[in-house]
């Protein structure tokens, strides 16, 4: 499959074994999980972080495979989701982090257009968290004031 703004293919890479149920050699149980993605989440850890941790810390292989849904679905559960999506929050802080070097190095052309992409992504994926009733449909994405979503 191509790249979304380039028109080379991506390298191939290493995918992860197929499981439905946790391994037996793991020591850790669904109640424990649960507990730790939960105290996890209160620290203010991302959903990404949190998986990290319980894959490198702890053992869990998949918090999909040992609890049945995702991690998401639990933090949801929880009422502990952040205000804005994750992926949405982490492509605004790209791009904030972008224009403050542009600002300094007004001719890098090439972070102006890495910029572009950026912020292409970021109206994509407002407009689908539009159609899917996420955001209200008057929501609108503004450069200048999207250091107030973080």
């Amino acid at each position: 499959m191509a790249r979304m703004h380039a028109r080379k293919r991506g390298k191939a890479s290493s995918t992860r074994a197929y499981r439905d149920q946790a391994p037996e050699w793991m020591a850790i149980d669904k109640k424990e999980i649960a507990k730790k993605v939960e105290e996890l989440k209160r620290q203010g850890l991302s959903a990404a972080m949190i998986g990290v941790i319980l894959r490198d810390q702890y053992g869990v292989t998949g918090v999909k495979e040992v609890l049945g849904k995702k991690l998401a679905t639990v933090v949801e559960e929880l009422n502990l989701q952040p205000k804005y999506p994750e992926d949405l929050t982490n492509l605004v802080r790209k791009a904030m982090h972008l224009r403050k070097h542009l600002e300094e190095n007004k001719k890098d052309l090439h972070s102006k257009r890495g910029l572009q992409l950026i912020e292409a992504k970021i109206r994509r994926l407002v407009k689908y968290y539009k159609k899917k009733g996420i955001f209200p449909t008057d929501w609108k994405y503004d450069p200048k004031t999207a250091g107030l979503l973080l």
